[in-house]
């Protein structure tokens, strides 16, 4: 294909709107005087629906356009099963943490979940495992979508990778540095892009596939059992995908996205209650569009492309754009995975340099001694720093880096977890369980994975996080119970009782010494 196939335009145009969002971003962030309050969450001023869409593009990435549905092309719809746990997310993580998060967030001045995280611990230790620990997962994570990112962009368009990498890794990076408020206000805008390609790209497998009637008739006979069923139409695709492995879905992409830090903080930046509800019903509806859409499509894209591309199942959806659509809809669709690289990578360059700035830089009294303006010049340099480290990272795809993303996931739930929602609703968890919790469940999750170790079909983020569990609840019962000025921020109703339950055993010895008087 031609470097200046008509493919590239939408790509430009793209690029050139994340651009304008940001300037624009940039002059709303001035009516904030806190200027940490606006880079870091955007002053706590989200309305509902760019919640939910900002929370949808953060966890939406380029495998959800590439490799997902590559897989549900070779697994048929039991793939599409194991992706729909991902449909509960946005309901379940604002429904559960929303509105505590918020509340706890505004009274201690919280500005990362790291924050939340060292108020409720009182743990020096604790914050800078998690803050190192969400460095070295983020960066895997960003080097790996830069990665995806820039070969799908490589494989369309026939641009030379690097040339890819630099030109939409700069742009993300350039737009990032301008605080938070320009992240989600681009993340919004992607999820809507991400709808519009996976739209241009289901029509264009049915206009190729003849029909969907034609498509699934073509589907029903391939692959066919003894019982005369097709492999692609059963829930477990014929036995490929193991029941325990579909049970693990439930944690790795559905009940442990509790532990995902990235998408945590966005629980701070809303701003009333009214706009939680409408992401939770917004945030249902794009996440279970775009996860079981695009699987979908996947599946379906098996009555278009008959056999698996040499490359592996990663070139079906990039094949599929290159010789199945016309270069205008080809360049529409391919923003849609470009937009998911970008939303991702820009929540985590986001998060990573609050880490440094916030979580790292707080331990040593940083924002004091640099004063307003030197946190807003160091949180600017870190951001850019950081995304040209991974720029660079990713301008040679080894292998090892592709995997180290892959269980930088799992690792991310192991580690948050436990410190953020037992903190949350179990007032007697303190700092010796969190930290237990942390180091035990990371532990055994990263051992595992490194040495290719499983229970049976179970994904190891179920072992990872039970482990995590069990050292968490071992930790807190050998350490000793919150102070009281821990209690009174996390759980008033709770000091109350206590206070209550003091006052009732006093009476009591008062009554018995009066008795033996």
């Amino acid at each position: 294909m031609s470097e200046f196939s008509p493919i590239v335009i939408p790509v430009f145009c793209f690029l050139a709107l994340l651009l304008g969002i940001s300037l624009y971003a940039t002059y709303l962030s001035r009516r904030n005087h806190s200027f940490q309050s606006e880079y870091f969450i955007a002053g706590r001023s989200l309305g509902g629906v760019v919640l939910a869409l900002t929370l949808v593009a953060t966890y939406g990435s380029v495998s959800s356009f590439v490799s997902g549905p590559g897989v549900a092309w070779q697994r048929g719809f039991g793939w599409v099963v194991f992706a729909a746990p991902q449909i509960i997310t946005g309901f379940f993580l604002l429904g559960v943490l929303g509105k505590k998060l918020a509340l706890i967030g505004r009274r201690i001045g919280a500005l990362t979940i790291t924050d939340v995280i060292k108020e409720r611990y009182q743990s020096k230790a604790l914050c800078v495992l998690l803050s190192v620990m969400l460095l070295l997962f983020f960066t895997a994570m960003i080097v790996g979508q830069f990665i995806g990112g820039a070969q799908i962009f490589s494989a369309i368009t026939g641009w030379d990778y690097r040339a890819g990498v630099l030109l939409f890794a700069a742009v993300t990076v350039l737009y990032t540095s301008s605080g938070f408020r320009t992240v989600v206000l681009t993340d919004a805008l992607c999820a809507v892009l991400m709808l519009i390609g996976m739209v241009t790209m289901g029509y264009s497998i049915i206009e190729a596939g003849g029909s969907l009637e034609h498509i699934m008739e073509r589907l029903s006979q391939e692959e066919v059992m003894e019982d005369g069923v097709s492999r692609l139409f059963t829930p477990n695709s014929g036995g490929l995908l193991p029941w325990t492995l579909l049970l693990s879905a439930w944690l790795l992409v559905g009940f442990c996205t509790l532990g995902l830090p990235q998408s945590l903080v966005r629980c701070l930046s809303y701003k009333q209650s009214s706009d939680l509800s409408r992401a939770m019903l917004v945030a249902t509806l794009v996440c279970g569009a775009l996860m079981i859409g695009m699987t979908t499509l996947g599946v379906l894209a098996r009555g278009v492309i008959t056999e698996l591309p040499a490359q592996g199942t990663d070139a079906v959806i990039p094949n599929l754009i290159v010789h199945h659509m016309s270069p205008l809809l080809a360049g529409i669709t391919i923003v849609g995975p470009i937009a998911a690289t970008m939303s991702t990578v820009s929540s985590l360059l986001i998060a990573a340099s609050s880490a440094v700035i916030r979580d790292l830089g707080v331990q040593f009294d940083l924002p004091a001694k640099l004063g307003n303006r030197g946190v807003k010049v160091a949180s600017i340099i870190t951001t850019a720093a950081l995304g040209v480290i991974a720029i660079a990272l990713s301008l040679h795809p080894y292998d090892i880096v592709v995997w180290v993303n892959m269980f930088a996931f799992g690792g991310l739930e192991c580690t948050f977890m436990w410190p953020v929602v037992l903190g949350l609703f179990w007032w007697r968890m303190n700092k010796q369980g969190a930290i237990l919790g942390v180091a035990g469940g990371l532990l055994c999750y990263v051992l595992m994975m490194a040495l290719n170790l499983h229970i049976g079909s179970w994904h190891n983020i179920v072992p990872g996080i039970l482990v995590g569990l069990i050292c968490s609840l071992l930790g807190t019962y050998l350490g000793g119970r919150p102070p009281v000025r821990i209690l009174r921020i996390f759980f008033p109703g709770r000091l109350l009782l206590e206070e209550q339950r003091e006052q009732q055993r006093a009476q009591r010895q008062e009554l018995r010494r009066a008795a033996t008087r």
